[in-house]
């Protein structure tokens, strides 16, 4: 049943929602600036790469999220609404609005990897498994939100978006295992590498572990302000759409 045009959207009216959102917010701004502070000034240069390290608390952590966060979820999300079980549109606004946060780390990816290369590699981009196959899944993100522009009813829209979140999807674990399948300019991982021993310690460490946690939460933040944006539009749709076959019955009637 589509909503009252007259009576207020609920996520709009609870002062839950709000307080949740902001306090998230709030946090990230915290652990962000926190994770600069230590960055910039607490944390010593390396001895190979002098203070081009101070990239690392950056780059890994918005490719975390791009990556595993975002896509990971959007590609739950997808899943869920095509089980007859689970399905519901909640589940289609989440996977859109991932992907849409997802694809604004996954550009910070790119770029934050583009000005650590240059110096260490003397090229701004290479075509490096790692590097090409992360392009690759945003042109493909890119793709699933175009399709969403497409006019369509909300169930047909779920469902092909749903397929095609699924099929970008499988580049993740290709952007992943890319540096042990193939030769590759990009390092290995710094801390979950196949041996599972880091090679990063001290404050260096810390800094880059608040790195992750700072950044999570940016993304939580606005995966729950671009929901309630996706909400806000589906429930204004239904309420313009009821507001119109209203002004054709009295038409009819008249």
């Amino acid at each position: 049943m589509s909503p009252n045009p007259t009576v207020p959207s609920p996520i709009v009216q609870s002062p839950r929602v709000r307080w949740t959102v902001r306090i998230v917010g709030v946090t990230a701004a915290v652990a962000v600036a926190f994770t600069v502070w230590l960055g910039l000034w607490v944390t010593p240069p390396d001895q190979t790469q002098g203070d081009l390290v101070r990239l690392v608390y950056l780059h890994p952590g918005v490719a975390w999220v791009a990556l595993y966060l975002a896509f990971g979820l959007a590609a739950a999300a997808s899943i869920l609404y095509l089980w007859p079980r689970t399905r519901s549109l909640f589940w289609d606004r989440l996977a859109a609005a991932a992907v849409e946060v997802g694809v604004v780390f996954n550009v910070c990816t790119l770029i934050s990897g583009s000005i650590w290369g240059r110096p260490t590699w003397g090229v701004w981009w290479a075509w490096d498994a790692r590097l090409t196959s992360t392009a690759v899944l945003l042109v493909l993100f890119l793709g699933y939100l175009a399709l969403r522009r497409v006019p369509a009813e909300p169930e047909v829209r779920a469902r092909r978006s749903a397929f095609v979140a699924l099929f970008a999807a499988v580049d993740v674990p290709i952007v992943h295992f890319s540096v042990l399948w193939w030769k590759t300019l990009h390092q290995g991982a710094t801390v979950l590498n196949p041996n599972l021993s880091p090679t990063i310690h001290g404050s260096m460490a810390w800094t880059l572990l608040l790195g992750f946690v700072a950044l999570t939460l940016v993304f939580v933040w606005m995966l729950l302000v671009r929901y309630r944006i996706g909400f806000l539009e589906d429930w204004l749709g239904s309420s313009e759409l009821d507001v119109a076959l209203l002004e054709r019955r009295a038409e009819g009637m008249a």
